[in-house]
């Protein structure tokens, strides 16, 4: 049976000009996604916005009003553009300086003070009251302000935090799914599948169609939380295709 409460919920937040000129094709989005599924709780958003304090802020106070959790993506470097770190403060109306537990994570990496330079330094400037993601990878931390989590764009320094942040957050009964291949062409199974749909208001029911060396196909994908009333949607799935065969 589903779990008594409704399961957490996220969005994830996207932050780079190099994303959306193309430059960039996010991998983290993606990799969220998947690993959030894994632990029972539903992704319900994903935005990207530009290298502007402005989009930032607003996005930002926008998703943690409406989701259990916001996971962060970019803009936390040593260059000029990287004001994610001070548009979080700005979010939540609290100041933002040098870090020292931020500072002695980057001395692991860079024992040289000479080497702490000031576009080094940047990265341990972290706004008041936030806890610090750590870094296996280059030691520059990312940060958890109320709940949103502030990670790096660079893909293997992303999911190395993610580890960090997964046993922070709240799981829940983890999705389950069934994918039918439907041997029919999306339009042709379109109305018995919404009919389908009605009779089991509990399981999700999505076509998705594709093409293969047969030409026009459709898969049908059902998720849901409770085994039970997934096996029988599944089951009524199966009886329509096969009477449209």
């Amino acid at each position: 049976m589903p779990e008594s409460s409704p399961p957490s919920t996220a969005a994830v937040l996207v932050i780079g000009d190099e994303v959306l000129s193309g430059r960039t094709k996010d991998t983290n989005s993606g990799y969220i996604a998947d690993y959030l599924t894994e632990i029972g709780i539903d992704l319900k958003e994903i935005r990207v916005v530009a290298d502007d304090g402005d989009a930032i802020v607003n996005a930002v106070n926008a998703l943690r009003a409406s989701w259990t959790y916001v996971f962060t993506t970019g803009g936390i470097g040593p260059t000029h553009d990287d004001i994610t770190a001070d548009s979080i403060a700005k979010a939540f109306g609290v100041g933002i300086d040098v870090d020292p537990r931020a500072v002695a994570m980057l001395r692991e990496r860079f024992p040289n003070p000479a080497d702490l330079n000031e576009g080094r330094m940047r990265m341990t400037r972290i706004p008041f009251g936030a806890d610090l993601i750590a870094n296996v990878v280059s030691k520059a931390p990312g940060f958890r302000l109320g709940n949103v989590f502030v990670m790096a764009g660079v893909p293997s320094i992303m999911r190395a935090m993610m580890d960090v942040v997964g046993p922070q957050l709240a799981p829940g009964v983890r999705m389950l799914s069934e994918s039918v291949r439907a041997d029919a062409k999306e339009g042709d199974i379109a109305t018995p599948l919404a009919a389908v749909q009605k009779a089991h208001p509990g399981v999700a029911i999505g076509s998705y169609p594709f093409m293969d060396d047969q030409g026009f196909n459709t898969n049908v994908v059902l998720r849901s939380r409770d085994a039970e009333a997934l096996a029988a949607a599944k089951a009524a799935v199966d009886e329509m295709l096969a009477g449209l065969r």
